[in-house]
């Protein structure tokens, strides 16, 4: 759990740093250039993402069992689950209406998708693991809007109708890809199986 929790405090640390510390990170940029920053920041995420996933599994070797989630969860996750691959897609289709609307598509993702996971898992690491992406999509996202709000940042759609549809098909064909076919093998579990 120790190699879990350092990666997630590494991972999510690094992706924070602009919550308290906005100044601080302007001043790191300055100083380190854009790339200089980009890099450090890319691999200390990088860094972070891999001792999640060995954290991860290691877990998965001496499994602590919290509660039984109800068989119906599954099927909700999986909604949630197409839902948080639809805002994922927003986040890149440019003049969406739904990017105009939510503001940060991709945290309200991964709002979504650990919040699909938490309540979908019954095990101390899924506890663990989906919370603190859950609370932390959470605090970005209030301190996002907020920041926006603050420096009247205003999200409007360019597109028509048309980059509404292909994101809501982009989300569909990425949520079908990964859960029928990427999921059982990279993550070890078939949602459908």
């Amino acid at each position: 759990m120790l190699v879990l929790v350092l990666g997630l405090v590494l991972f999510l640390g690094v992706h924070s740093v602009r919550i308290p510390a906005d100044a601080w990170r302007a001043e790191r940029i300055a100083r380190m250039g854009p790339n200089g920053w980009k890099v450090a920041y890319s691999l200390l995420s990088v860094l972070g993402l891999v001792l999640i996933i060995w954290g991860y599994g290691l877990t998965r070797q001496d499994p602590i069992d919290l509660w039984d989630p109800p068989r119906g969860t599954r099927h909700a996750a999986s909604l949630l689950v197409l839902l948080a691959f639809v805002l994922l897609a927003a986040t890149y289709v440019p003049g969406n209406r739904i990017k105009a609307a939510v503001h940060h598509p991709m945290v309200l993702s991964v709002k979504v998708w650990a919040f699909a996971h938490l309540i979908s898992n019954g095990r101390l690491a899924d506890l663990v693991l989906f919370g603190a992406f859950l609370v932390w999509a959470i605090v970005l996202y209030a301190a996002s809007r907020r920041r926006d709000r603050r420096n009247g940042i205003a999200f409007a759609p360019a597109g028509g109708w048309s980059r509404d549809a292909i994101t809501v098909v982009a989300g569909g064909v990425g949520w079908y890809v990964f859960a029928f076919h990427l999921h059982g093998a990279w993550i070890g579990v078939s949602p459908f199986g």
